[in-house]
């Protein structure tokens, strides 16, 4: 597996802390103190995961991001944000980010990240479908991981329709630890949920992460659905 892992940011003293932490974790580190520099090391080294600050000179991380996924659009990508940052994450997973993670980083969240990260790609290389449904105790559950976004909103909606078409009691869908949602793939998983609650549904929502919950909070999709705990169904 491709163990390089790419570190850009304009902060030396940041780079240098992701540095040691990957470094233990087994990575092959590369870093960049911008975002001009970071693109070239991308196109030399071809990392599988690239960790990019979102407010950098030159080139923000916004359109890091973005020139990342026209080069490899499977490449992982996990943008680093400040508090109060929340319009530039959701600006980012539009964009198909991985996940956010806040400055200054925490230990334990930035191994979610990886985690996710690394969950990502096995699951591309492996590609597996990404989204099923079954029953479990008398209710419809939509089990969902790896990485929702456009190339998955075909499935997804299909899965929602054969749910809600079961007539079940009740609807869960079960969001594995790895899962990410990018813009696309919260705009299908608003519709879906709209249709759920249009045909009599009030959907619950299990497993997500506590980023996931905060951008569902924010987009309303909490509106149509129900947060169950954080531990998956």
């Amino acid at each position: 597996m491709n163990k390089r892992i790419l570190v850009i940011d304009d902060e030396k003293p940041t780079l240098k802390i992701f540095r040691m932490l990957l470094s233990a974790y087994g990575y092959e580190v590369h870093t960049a103190e911008n975002g001009q520099e970071g693109l070239a090391a991308f196109e030399a080294v071809r990392p599988d995961i690239v960790l990019t600050d979102i407010k950098m000179p030159i080139m923000d991380g916004i359109e890091v991001l973005k020139s990342i996924k026209r080069i490899s659009p499977y490449a992982e990508v996990v943008v680093i944000t400040g508090h109060g940052d929340i319009d530039l994450a959701l600006q980012a997973l539009q964009f198909d980010a991985t996940d956010f993670i806040n400055k200054p980083v925490r230990r334990e969240v930035l191994e979610k990240a990886l985690e996710r990260a690394q969950e990502r790609l096995a699951i591309s290389r492996r590609e597996e479908e990404q989204i099923d449904v079954d029953r479990h105790n008398g209710d419809a559950v939509v089990r969902v991981r790896g990485n929702v976004s456009a190339l998955t909103v075909p499935r997804l909606r299909e899965a929602f329709a054969k749910a809600c078409g079961t007539g079940a009691g009740r609807l869960k869908v079960c969001f594995e630890e790895s899962v990410s949602i990018n813009g696309a793939g919260i705009s299908a998983l608003a519709e879906c949920l709209q249709a759920c609650e249009e045909s009599g549904f009030r959907p619950v929502l299990h497993g997500l992460a506590p980023n996931f919950r905060t951008v569902f909070e924010m987009v309303g999709i909490t509106r149509m659905a129900d947060l169950a705990p954080e531990v998956a169904c």
